[in-house]
């Protein structure tokens, strides 16, 4: 087998048992704490990180020099940016399970994808290709009906999707390494961690049974052990397969809401999700003509 396609399988098998994660170990686990407060799965989430980006950090060789990022105020502060958008992210996630509102979740993850081309063109200037833009306008349909049906924005949705569409975007900004930037973001996030778990020192469910501090502490390895997956993949595949990979985890949060959880799924909710779908076709078509072009460029042209 050629070196190239051992690369690819690799890298595949990477980003895909990452996506496995997120869309169907991580719903199902947090469905399994809904007895604890989302604030304390949270808090718990950031301090178990810890450990775990420390142990990478170390077998990568670079615990010993990331801390010289923490006397670099540019950097610092950055990374508290990204740390607080994404602990928001996290937060609103965990309240979805737990409040039976995984399918928002999951619409959320879908239309991510189209707020980064919208982003990119309000803040960066990068003009999004006509299916992109009919692509956006279909996912605003989506969101309206979804207003309209529920009187109010689908605020988890596009919480979940412009949370972590800017964190990718200020992500960019912050000039350490994947998982350096994650050890950053979670030492950052401690010291508010520690605080939430002291104002539930009383009814701590850490210690509250044996079960349920395993869950809570595994709750660091859950969160760590996907990023670096898919960091890991992601250098060993082109941009244009992460694009459509990147659908698996909210298809399984989707097919897990309604299928192991027992959520509703109503008509307008179908339709809803059809615009949707449509629109991540339509940039699914737009990513593989921008890879197709751009392989073309490089391509030697004959005499």
């Amino acid at each position: 087998m050629p070196a190239g396609d051992a690369g690819s399988n690799k890298g595949f098998a990477y980003a895909l048992s990452a996506f496995a994660i997120w869309g169907l170990v991580m719903p199902v686990y947090m469905k399994v704490l809904d007895v604890v407060p989302p604030l304390e799965i949270l808090a718990h989430r950031v301090l178990w990180a810890i450990p775990c980006a420390a142990l990478i950090l170390w077998w990568q060789g670079g615990l010993g020099t990331v801390w010289r990022h923490f006397r670099e105020w540019r950097t610092l502060a950055l990374a508290a940016l990204t740390a607080a958008i994404i602990s928001i992210n996290w937060g609103v996630y965990i309240y979805a399970i737990a409040t039976d509102r995984t399918v928002e979740a999951a619409l959320g993850y879908y239309i991510n994808p189209l707020v980064n081309v919208l982003l990119g063109a309000i803040v960066l200037g990068e003009r999004p290709n006509r299916p992109q833009s009919f692509a956006i306008g279909l996912a605003v349909i989506a969101v309206l009906i979804l207003t309209v049906r529920a009187g109010g924005l689908p605020w988890i949705s596009l919480t979940l999707a412009f949370s972590f569409g800017t964190y990718g975007l200020l992500r960019k900004m912050v000039p350490v390494g994947a998982t350096e930037g994650f050890f950053l973001e979670v030492m950052i996030l401690a010291p508010p961690s520690l605080a939430v778990l002291l104002v539930y020192s009383g009814g701590n469910h850490l210690f509250a049974s044996v079960s349920e501090a395993a869950l809570l502490i595994g709750t660091g390895p859950v969160t760590a052990i996907p990023l670096i997956l898919f960091a890991a993949g992601a250098r060993l595949l082109h941009y244009s397969t992460i694009g459509v990979l990147q659908y698996v985890a909210p298809t399984l949060i989707f097919l897990t809401a309604v299928f192991i959880f027992g959520e509703p799924f109503d008509a307008w909710q179908f339709v809803a999700f059809g615009f949707t779908w449509a629109a991540l076709a339509l940039y699914t078509f737009a990513l593989f003509q921008k890879g197709r072009a751009a392989r073309r460029a490089l391509r030697p042209q004959g005499l």
